[in-house]
């Protein structure tokens, strides 16, 4: 009895070492909220109170602890070794990924993610090299939450836990579940912990992009996981089809009211209450020449030609809209 007391000991202490060094990885959202910034009503953020003080703790406890460890690591260690590192554990979450591929019936990408995960393990020297790549065969992310998304279940409400950082009511159960089917969470506490130092000193970037570039660092922060659960959730498939049509009718809307303002303007100034159909024949003296010798100084007359002006304002406004198409589509590199 004895014996069983002290493992029970020994793995609560293990959980919750996990859990505290989870927490500094996730919760890492850098920065320090201002107390004074307004707090504006989102939602999907219901409690941004409560999160606000949560995502202060949280910073406070990543500056103190996980990056002065980070830095310590990243200082000590060679890059050839982090980058093995991190790929003998992305090689464990292919395990993760195969199971969720086959829970959301992507049969396909399960047989590449199965063959990335038996070609890194043995030619890649049981991961730490990725090997995989090199013939093509991509890191994909799937986990239990997507598949819940997949399944039809809501995002519910953003949340700020406690050393855990930033999650959705529905990551929570898909956090447990991918605790439980990755390995790294039954090799022992220190390949744990390394694989929570590894990731925070591979964040370092991207929180001190947070530090430097955002006026709020909370608000930027949660837009920033929404929309990457979102794009994970959604396989990267936005509605850009729709957006570019709207923009089409709003350009195109505009046009029109700006031409009919510039017609209303000018038979306004010249007197005229309607404007002249394209049959109307315009009367000139007869002894006015038909052609006018090419000077620039000179006003050329000519009849009026209203299928041109159609074609030309038609195809302006065509060039005008596939302008703000590629600009659209192709977005400019950073």
């Amino acid at each position: 009895m004895r014996s069983v007391h002290n493992n029970l000991q020994t793995n609560s202490a293990k959980i919750f070492l996990l859990c505290l060094m989870l927490g500094l990885i996730s919760g890492c959202a850098t920065t320090k909220s201002s107390s004074g910034s307004p707090e504006a009503t989102n939602k999907a953020d219901p409690y941004e109170n409560f999160n606000r003080k949560v995502y202060g703790f949280n910073d406070s406890v990543d500056g103190y602890v996980a990056k002065p460890i980070a830095d310590a690591y990243k200082t000590i260690t060679p890059d050839f070794m982090e980058t093995g590192v991190s790929n003998f554990f992305n090689n464990l979450k292919n395990i993760n990924v195969v199971l969720n591929d086959v829970l959301q019936a992507k049969f396909e990408q399960s047989g590449r993610d199965t063959g990335r995960f038996i070609m890194n393990s043995t030619l890649g020297l049981g991961g730490l090299f990725d090997i995989a790549k090199t013939v093509g065969l991509e890191q994909n992310d799937e986990d239990f939450e997507q598949t819940l998304a997949v399944w039809g279940v809501p995002q519910g409400s953003y949340l700020v836990l406690p050393l855990l950082g930033p999650i959705t009511t529905r990551g929570v159960p898909g956090a447990v579940f991918d605790a439980a089917a990755n390995p790294a969470t039954y090799i022992g506490v220190p390949i744990q912990v390394i694989s929570l130092i590894n990731t925070r000193a591979n964040a370092e970037g991207a929180l001190q992009f947070i530090d430097e570039a955002s006026l709020d660092p909370y608000v930027f922060t949660r837009e920033s996981f929404l929309q990457w659960r979102t794009h994970l959730a959604t396989d990267g498939k936005t509605d850009a089809s729709s957006d570019l049509d709207n923009i089409d009718a709003e350009l195109l809307s505009d046009d029109q009211s700006i031409d009919k303002k510039a017609n209303t303007n000018t038979n306004t100034a010249s007197g005229i209450k309607e404007p002249l159909s394209s049959n109307t024949n315009i009367a000139t003296p007869k002894n006015t020449p038909t052609t006018v010798p090419s000077n620039t100084n000179k006003l050329q007359i000519l009849p009026p030609d209203t299928s041109n002006v159609e074609n030309k304002s038609t195809g302006d406004t065509i060039k005008n809209v596939g302008a703000v198409k590629n600009k659209t589509t192709n977005p400019v590199k950073k």
